[in-house]
């Protein structure tokens, strides 16, 4: 069950020129649908809890449930909190071991934002365990969390820079023309500002919105430094559409493993085809081996 800190899966992803998976996990299915898919990849992943499972399940639960779960695993496994608007709730997450955490302060002032991402990193970083802070606005809807789109603002490279020189966090989530939930439209990332702000930073970005983005978009932002991209929605839509057509297929089998089964087996086919787009797969072991990661 080798767990590794975010902030060397990430920076190792970064030198190396491929993406990681954040792929966000709402039940025990979902968990083993990610786990699964990895394994047989052989690709280092984040598994996401995000506010709604937080909500739904627990903060502590849920760890608890994906340690469980990965104890047989051999691949790399980042447990990643996911857009906490709340500093006493990052904290549980650090308290609880969690080896990756997010403070989403994309909602308050520059100053407020920076303040609390800042204590976050510091605390983190004494605990070996990676930061991740936002600076813009992504659109769209996550856990219940909306941002119309009129208000998604793309990220300036002076936004990022000062963010980074007031906070010092290990990955940085920006706003580059994507969007939580599914696209209406072809979204067309902004490749130039995401050069400027990758050169400016020198350190890991992260994608949100990363579900029903091109192949070759996102293939495009990893050339560019994008290391962390978020899935969620297409993983949701896989594992429903399973379960849909399990029932299709026999209306009257109320047997939970087979339907929720059916659900996992459709997700992992969705996370082994992003795994090979980020270009991840069989990249577990060079990660291992590498002489800067310690497992933990």
């Amino acid at each position: 069950m080798p767990f590794v800190n975010g902030k060397e899966m990430l920076e190792h992803a970064y030198r190396n020129g491929y993406g990681v998976g954040a792929f966000s996990a709402h039940n025990a299915e979902t968990i083993q649908a990610i786990l699964e898919a990895a394994e047989e990849e052989q690709s280092p992943i984040m598994i996401q809890v995000g506010q709604k499972v937080i909500q739904n399940i627990g903060l502590e639960p849920m760890k608890v449930l994906i340690d469980s779960l990965a104890k047989n695993y051999t691949i790399p496994i980042a447990i990643h909190l996911d857009h906490s608007r709340q500093f006493e709730q990052t904290m549980e997450a650090v308290q609880c071991g969690f080896q990756s955490v997010m403070f989403d302060g994309s909602a308050l002032s520059f100053e407020e934002n920076t303040a609390i991402t800042r204590k976050v990193v510091e605390t983190s970083r004494a605990l070996n365990i990676g930061s991740e802070g936002e600076i813009g606005k992504i659109g769209g809807t996550e856990d219940d969390i909306t941002v119309d789109e009129k208000d998604a603002l793309i990220t300036t490279v002076e936004e990022a820079v000062a963010f980074i020189l007031a906070t010092d966090v290990d990955y940085l989530a920006v706003s580059i023309g994507t969007a939580h939930g599914i696209y209406k439209e072809t979204p067309k990332l902004r490749f130039e500002r995401l050069e400027e702000i990758s050169n400016a930073v020198k350190r890991p970005i992260v994608l949100h919105g990363g579900s029903d983005v091109p192949d070759e978009q996102v293939q495009k932002a990893i050339s560019l430094g994008v290391s962390k991209i978020n899935v969620d929605t297409e993983l949701r839509q896989a594992f429903t559409q399973g379960v849909q057509e399990a029932f299709q297929q026999d209306m009257n089998n109320i047997v939970v493993a087979d339907t929720l089964g059916a659900g996992r087996a459709v997700m992992k086919k969705k996370v082994k085809e992003k795994i090979r787009v980020f270009g991840s797969a069989n990249k577990a072991e060079k990660l291992l081996n590498d002489k800067k990661v310690v497992t933990l």
